[in-house]
């Protein structure tokens, strides 16, 4: 944001230099980063004086030069060759003197040199309008008012804007620092500190008054909450012309072109107070009434930039009988905005919703002045006051009279916040107890109105306009940055506590299973919690409902929280193979978001994303990875986090293809599977992904376990397969459960280790390959035991899951 630092001089009389103002403007929390020189005319006329021509004679030596004899006002005259055909004497000319540096219309600088000219000496330049930037006229020599002093400067004749611009990074929350008068506001309570008074001095609006009733245009509001405060009236017989030089100065300071008076006007009303403005071309208007509504999704309309927009639903417009004028708060339109013909103007000052105006300008991808203010949040209570601000100006530089009283629509007002102080708290926050007197001062001085006082602390009105002070942590921060960061004392002594922690605390953790994946090839990936909403239409599990949307998003890909993190890794994953990066292992720890019933919930997850070959292109065969290679990944994790006893589940998920869950108790600890195709194809991933999801909240509550410890059994373990013929809706979860309960002491584990569904079965079978592990830790297992334990098995299987071996 630029500030024009003669501007500020028009709020608050300070004589700081420019570098003086920008160390106190970044001490109170705007900073300055740089500070550029502003000329209306390029080099300020610097060694450009009044000359008069004394003696006008014609060249010996050349036909179309003169020699000339000009004093300058110091007494000594001096002579000058001229080539211009209307140089005379008694002539007054602005005069460049010996050293002075002109530019010519590239902008390269020359400097004046004396010189001989055909052998006539000449000492300085006498000047046409384009070469000292006063004009593009080049056919003869400027020649100035004859009353004029030799000597003086035409820097003062030509009265040159010499201005310094601030450059200042301003933050988002600070939109009450979003023009001229903010920012003389704080530095006028950054020098009151420091025992330098100044009076703070706005615009006077008393004139304003109506001078007909002849041109009313009545304003209707359809949503107070979009559009709180709407003010608007009429001037009738203005002039569109181009604006004074004060007024293109003080706009091309800060970067703005002047367009004409009227435009130029609301752009200065805009900068000076910070309150937006817009002017539409009375005549221009169909009917009699300004509607401010929301128009039907799909409605065209041609912004003042010449490019036809479908207006959203949401879209709060300006609009006339006939149809949308303007994107309130945000662009006008081609059709109504003011021309070199108009002669009459209907002027709007308003305070419009910033989440509604943010929404317009991502949307259609705007950014203006205006929008920029609105989003952040302008003062409600300058509404009518820039008004009759505006309207003076506009009386003054384009003449014609106010023709209708102002309309004032203001049905709810926004009120200021109460907040109540505590001095110890802010001792506390601040780290050094300030005198409550200067506390009181530079809270007056910020215009925070002081409405009680006691020991404890203060009872405090913050003004409208403050929209980031709302909070007691919030009027501490204005305190301290108000009174200096740089001037808290800062003790000698360093405090440091130990701490013990845990070995399960979740950053410990974390870094165990992050050693454990970066070994086996994962890498960690961090993707934004914030998505698009339009992912809740790819599984059924996510309800629309339990989102947790942004009232004021980036855009709409940034619009809501994510209540699952399968796609922003699918995100990652196309990203990688849209760069010929295909094979991959990602990892990621993050939440999900949800507005349930019984309140917002965010859940902690690790995610595991497999894609592609198990190794880099080699001589030998690429080999996909595949389900069984994932599935040892995911079973390495929870190895390595010491959780025995999962048992297997069917994954109640639509988002796997096939998968499986693994439970501790009652709770599911991890789910894992492939992706289904459909999902892939939302993000054009053309290759098999595999994700697996573990509750993170579930595994931190089921560590820190004791451990037990048991010798190597000292006899071996046998193994024995059975392929089963099933149906197919008979899951491995059932077989697993059923074989626990046949054999309970030397059953040790449960294997599927083959699945096969197609021709050469019977249809709705299929066949399981499943190995057993048997093993008694006190002796050899015979080959009776073993037979009687699995024949036990095959009839427990046949009897209640109707299964044959194959």
């Amino acid at each position: 944001m630029k500030i024009s630092y003669n501007w500020i001089r028009q709020f608050i009389k300070i004589d700081n230099t420019s570098e003086e103002t920008a160390s106190l403007l970044t001490d109170l929390g705007l900073e300055v980063e740089s500070v550029d020189r502003f000329q209306s005319v390029k080099g300020g006329l610097e060694g450009i004086v009044v000359g008069h021509v004394l003696t006008c004679e014609k060249h010996p030596n050349a036909d179309r030069l003169k020699v000339t004899t000009v004093d300058l006002g110091d007494g000594a005259p001096v002579q000058i060759v001229c080539g211009a055909a209307n140089v005379a004497a008694g002539q007054k000319v602005p005069v460049a003197t010996i050293g002075t540096t002109l530019f010519d219309k590239e902008g390269k600088a020359f400097q004046i040199k004396k010189g001989k000219i055909r052998d006539m000496e000449s000492h300085g330049m006498i000047c046409a309008e384009d070469e000292i930037g006063l004009g593009d006229s080049h056919d003869g020599i400027l020649v100035l008012d004859a009353k004029l002093k030799p000597g003086t400067p035409v820097a003062e004749v030509f009265q040159v804007e010499n201005d310094e611009v601030f450059e200042i990074g301003l933050t988002p929350n600070r939109a009450d620092a979003m023009s001229h008068m903010g920012v003389a506001r704080d530095l006028r309570a950054g020098l009151l500190l420091r025992n330098i008074a100044t009076e703070f001095k706005t615009p006077s609006v008393s004139a304003f008054r109506v001078d007909k009733r002849t041109l009313k245009i009545d304003v209707k509001v359809e949503d107070a909450k979009l559009a709180p405060r709407y003010c608007g009236v009429t001037l009738s017989g203005v002039t569109v012309k181009p604006s004074p030089a004060w007024l293109q100065n003080r706009l091309k300071a800060i970067g703005i072109n002047p367009k004409n008076n009227i435009v130029d006007v609301t752009n200065y009303v805009l900068h000076e107070l910070g309150q937006p403005l817009h002017a539409f071309d009375a005549a221009r208007i169909t009917g009699s009434k300004v509607v401010v509504k929301t128009l039907p999704a799909g409605t065209k309309f041609t912004t003042l930039d010449e490019v036809e927009r479908e207006l959203h639903a949401d879209d709060l417009m300006i609009c006339d009988e006939k149809g949308p004028m303007c994107f309130a708060g945000v662009l006008g339109g081609k059709n109504s905005g003011v021309t070199e013909n108009t002669n009459s103007i209907f002027l709007e000052s308003a305070y419009f919703n910033p989440v509604s105006v943010r929404k317009t300008a991502k949307r259609h991808a705007i950014n203006t002045d205006a929008s920029f203010r609105f989003e952040r949040g302008i003062d409600p209570t300058i509404t009518e006051y820039a008004l009759k601000r505006a309207a003076l100006l506009i009386k003054e530089l384009a003449g014609g009279e106010v023709t209708s009283d102002i309309i004032d629509l203001y049905p709810k007002k926004i009120e200021d916040f109460p907040v109540v102080l505590n001095f110890a708290k802010a001792a506390r926050i601040i780290g050094q107890e300030l005198p409550k007197e200067t506390i009181k001062k530079i809270l007056v001085s910020l215009d925070i109105k002081v409405n009680s006082v006691s020991d404890a602390g203060l009872g405090l009105t913050i003004p409208a306009y403050r929209v980031d002070v709302q909070r007691e942590i919030d009027v501490i921060e204005e305190i301290l940055r108000v009174y200096g960061y740089n001037n808290i004392a800062f003790s000698k002594k360093l405090n440091a506590t130990v701490a013990n922690s845990p070995r399960t605390e979740d950053y410990k953790i974390q870094n165990i299973v992050a050693g454990v994946l970066n070994a086996n090839g994962f890498h960690e990936m961090m993707a934004n919690s914030l998505t698009t909403p339009e992912y809740t239409a790819l599984s059924e599990t996510l309800k629309p409902q339990f989102g947790v949307s942004m009232l004021n998003p980036l855009s709409g890909d940034l619009a809501a929280m994510r209540q699952s993190m399968l796609f922003s890794g699918l995100e990652a994953v196309a990203y990688n193979i849209n760069r010929r990066n295909s094979d991959l292992k990602l990892f990621e720890f993050g939440k999900t978001y949800h507005k349930l019933p019984s309140g917002y919930e965010e859940p902690k997850h690790l995610t595991l994303f497999m894609s592609g070959d198990r190794q880099a292109e080699n001589w030998t065969p690429s080999v996909p990875g595949g389900f069984f290679l994932f599935k040892g990944y995911v079973e390495a994790v929870i190895a390595r986090l010491g959780l025995t006893g999962t048992r297997a589940l069917p994954v109640e998920s639509d988002v796997f293809a096939e998968g499986m869950a693994l439970a501790l108790g009652n709770e599911i600890i991890v789910e894992f599977g492939t992706v289904r195709k459909n999902l892939l194809k939302a993000f054009d991933i053309r290759q098999e992904v595999l994700y697996a999801d573990f509750n993170w909240n579930a595994v931190l509550k089921n560590l820190g376990g004791k451990i037990r410890f048991t010798d190597i059994p000292k006899y071996p373990e046998v193994r024995r397969d059975f392929a089963l013929l099933l149906d197919e809706n008979v899951s491995f979860g059932t077989i697993y459960s059923l074989a626990r309960q046949t054999e309970k002491s030397l059953l040790k584990e449960v294997r599927l280790f083959d699945v096969y569904e197609g021709k050469n079965l019977p249809a709705g079978k299929k066949s399981y390959a499943v190995s057993f592990i048997l093993q008694d830790t006190t002796k050899t297992l015979t080959d009776t035991q073993i037979d009687k334990i699995m024949s036990k098995l095959q009839q427990q299987f046949e009897s209640e899951l109707g299964a044959s071996l194959r």
